[in-house]
């Protein structure tokens, strides 16, 4: 068993981070840094030498359809996500091709297909891990990637079932559907520390290979092999033979766009920038050595634990167990208290599920407020297609 990672206790304050002024700001609110994450886009286009189609970005981070236009603009047009609406909110912003990289059934799987019909031009694929999966998507242009049990033990074909993979992959071919490639998604390295972590990818993507090596051998070409959260891009980068391989192979990680506390340990020396913050205010001093600012479990996700996050520039306060709307933050002794109505920022551990928390965000540049947008990829879409079995009308 790994040893937890561990907690990034401070973060410094940056000059950037400032707003001339909150007075007007309703906290908690999640501040969004455009030059920050056009600096983390760029930062990981090089880190893929320079080429932006070989990032396939989890957009369940961004969820912005102002952020998905930045990746557009910049080449990265290829993306993946989990939901019908984040699906729907890429295509609007111009993606041109999409992994729904989920196992979607039933209505789900009809959404899907509403939505790929209402943008033609974009090449639109899911998941499947047994035959029963295909038949929703027949005489559909749905492509199909085989997804794979990376260890993760969420979904997918386990690592050792070579000859499922290729089973799956002749049914998906027998039922008039196209093979896209290999889902191989290994977002538990991000509890181990390194060389931990490269060791044990490593090991995943030599069974992976193997795989792709039986697939070829018996005549079927793979032509997409995507690995990679944020904490296995390293060691994605580094594993020669995605190199040398006859498909393409596209990275996933979507944390890095805006980065949070876990990132900065899982890629310290990566050149990323947390790009999004959560502005909070003290609203009470109900003891000596404790204030409480307006950003519980329902602002700063706690999924990853407590503390859920670090209030930067502040190494002296310590944030405590949340409640809903409200964190207790402990005065390290000997320090001074932020005063009540005082403004503070908050780097979360888990900028993901922040994110989702927000209907919308407020896009600073130099200290001054550039707009205010809508975090349009947020929850889901309204539970009912237009027209149920049930005859229940719908209007999305």
């Amino acid at each position: 068993m790994a040893n937890p990672k561990p907690l990034l206790n401070e973060f410094p304050w940056n000059p950037r981070y400032r707003i001339s002024n909150t007075h007007n700001i309703l906290t908690p609110a999640l501040i969004v840094y455009p030059d920050l994450i056009a600096a983390n886009i760029d930062r990981t286009v090089q880190l893929l030498n320079g080429d932006p189609t070989r990032w396939r970005v989890h957009i369940k981070t961004a969820k912005l359809g102002y952020t998905l236009q930045m990746f557009v603009e910049r080449g990265v047009r290829n993306f993946k996500c989990a939901t019908t609406l984040e699906l729907l909110v890429a295509c609007q912003s111009g993606a041109t091709d999409v992994l729904l990289a989920y196992p979607v059934m039933g209505a789900n799987a009809r959404r899907v297909q509403e939505i790929a019909t209402q943008f033609p031009n974009v090449r639109i694929s899911a998941l499947a891990e047994n035959e029963a999966q295909l038949p929703q998507w027949r005489g559909t242009k749905i492509g199909i990637f085989v997804d794979l049990n990376s260890g993760m033990n969420r979904t997918g074909i386990e690592q050792n079932h070579s000859d499922e993979v290729l089973a799956l992959a002749r049914a998906i071919r027998d039922h008039g559907l196209e093979f896209r490639g290999l889902h191989f998604y290994d977002g538990h390295l991000g509890g181990m520390p390194e060389p931990e972590r490269t060791r044990v990818a490593h090991a995943g993507y030599d069974s992976l290979m193997k795989i792709v090596a039986a697939l070829e051998s018996s005549g079927i070409a793979v032509p997409e092999v995507i690995t990679a959260g944020t904490p296995g891009m390293p060691c994605s980068l580094s594993y020669a033979p995605f190199r040398s391989g006859h498909f393409t192979h596209r990275l996933s990680p979507g944390t890095v766009v805006y980065n949070d506390a876990s990132s900065l340990v899982e890629l310290p020396n990566d050149g990323y920038v947390p790009a999004v913050l959560v502005l909070t205010r003290v609203v009470s001093h109900p003891r000596p050595g404790i204030i409480t600012c307006d950003a519980g479990h329902k602002t700063v996700s706690a999924d990853v634990g407590i503390p859920t996050c670090i209030v930067v520039g502040h190494p002296e306060l310590t944030p405590l167990s949340p409640s809903e709307e409200h964190l207790p933050i402990s005065v390290k002794d000997g320090s001074s208290s932020p005063q009540t109505g005082e403004t503070l920022f908050l780097l979360p551990r888990h900028i993901c599920p922040t994110v989702n928390n927000f209907d919308a965000a407020v896009l600073v540049r130099d200290g001054q407020i550039l707009s205010v947008e809508s975090v349009s990829a947020r929850g889901r879409e309204a539970p009912l297609l237009r027209q149920t079995e049930q005859g229940v009308p719908v209007t999305r």
